[in-house]
């Protein structure tokens, strides 16, 4: 399929693991597409911005961190079919980096957004729902750490 027959989702995301090795997530609330669930923060990238833009500005309204992004962690990305009241299909595009909190302090500033919350929690006990983004993040990092 040519790349003018779909649409394209550009998409980007934190990890941020603090120094008990636990990671900073928000509670997707399911007011956009899928069911609610724990995700990273982050989200679609702007027109106007650069993807590390859009991922400082997501976490910010997301989690109440200002951040330093260092090395992208993943690029991951995935395909869905036209529904009805999207006509084309679409192809996710999604850039994980990994960031450390330079300021800030937790609550989320979004306000009638998609994030009702942000937490920290050890990445073997998030209970409930989770977005698949958070396990491509946190297999890169382990990936990462293990060499």
């Amino acid at each position: 399929m040519h790349f003018t027959e779909y649409h394209t989702r550009l998409a980007a995301y934190a990890l941020i693991v603090d120094d008990a090795e636990q990671v900073l997530l928000t509670w997707y609330n399911g007011s956009g597409r899928g069911e609610a669930c724990w995700s990273l923060p982050g989200g679609g990238v702007e027109y106007d911005e650069t993807v590390e833009e859009a991922v400082v500005r997501e976490v910010l309204e997301e989690t109440g961190y200002q951040v330093v992004l260092h090395e992208p962690l993943a690029v991951h990305s995935f395909t869905a079919g036209a529904e009805p009241d999207r006509p084309l299909p679409f192809k996710s595009l999604r850039v994980v980096y990994r960031a450390s909190i330079v300021g800030g302090s937790l609550g989320t500033l979004e306000v009638g957004g998609t994030t009702d919350y942000a937490e920290w929690s050890a990445p073997d006990t998030i209970e409930g729902p989770r977005a698949d983004i958070v396990d491509v993040a946190l297999a890169a990092w382990r990936g990462q750490r293990a060499r």
